[in-house]
C-alpha cells in the first residue's frame, strides 16, 4: 500500500537503520482528528476522529522504538517531532551516521547495500546479518565474508590522525567500493 500523500501529509522522515534507511510518513487532519502513519509505505496506525488533536503516537521498526510526538504552538498550528530509540530525530541520525559505516552500490545487475556497525563489527547485506571472520593483517584487520558468490572484506586501518580515527574500505573482488554518503 502506498502512502496517501494526501493533504494531511505533515511530516516525512528517514531514519537509517542496520536493515536500511525506513521512511516514515505521518498524516494529521487537525479538522477531523484523523491520523496516519505510515513505516515503508505501510499503514502501521490508523485512528479516525480523535478529540485529542495532540499527544503521541508509539510504533517500531523492527526492534527500534519510536515515537512522534504531535504539539501545539499557537492556535491551530501544531508541530511534529520523532523520537528513535529514546533520542531525538537529529541527534539519533547523528549518532548512526557516526556508528554506521554504508556502502551501496551495483553488483550483478542490482544494487547491494552492505552496511558495518563499527561498535559491533556486525556486516549487514541488504537487510541481512552475515556471518563473517575477522583477521588480523600487517596494517589492520579484515572483516571477511561472502556476498553472493564473491569474496568481499572491510578492511580497518589507522588513519594516524586521532581525530579522523579508523578508516573502513569495502573491498569486492579485488576492487576497492566508495562509501555512500546515506
Amino acid at each position: 500500500m502506498q502512502m496517501g500523500l494526501g493533504g494531511d501529509l505533515v511530516a516525512l522522515w528517514e531514519v537509517p537503520l542496520n536493515d536500511g534507511v525506513h521512511k516514515v510518513g505521518f498524516e494529521h487532519g487537525t479538522t477531523t482528528g484523523r491520523r496516519v502513519l505510515w513505516v515503508d509505505g505501510e499503514e502501521r496506525v490508523h485512528h479516525d476522529w480523535m478529540f485529542k488533536l495532540v499527544g503521541a503516537e508509539v510504533f517500531e521498526i523492527g526492534s527500534t522504538k519510536c515515537v512522534i510526538k504531535i504539539e501545539p504552538i499557537g492556535g491551530f498550528s501544531y508541530e511534529y517531532s520523532l523520537e528513535v530509540n529514546g533520542k531525538s530525530y537529529k541527534k539519533f541520525t547523528e549518532n548512526q551516521s557516526k556508528i554506521l559505516k554504508t556502502w551501496f552500490f551495483p553488483h550483478f545487475g542490482s544494487f547491494v547495500r552492505v552496511v558495518l556497525e563499527k561498535d559491533t563489527l556486525d556486516v549487514w547485506v541488504n537487510g541481512k546479518k552475515l556471518d563473517t571472520a575477522g583477521e588480523f593483517v600487517d596494517d589492520g584487520t579484515e572483516t571477511h565474508f561472502d556476498l553472493n558468490g564473491q569474496p568481499a572484506y572491510i578492511k580497518a586501518v589507522s588513519s594516524g590522525n586521532r581525530r579522523e580515527g579508523i578508516i573502513h574500505s569495502l573491498i569486492v573482488d579485488n576492487a576497492v567500493i566508495a562509501e555512500s554518503l546515506e
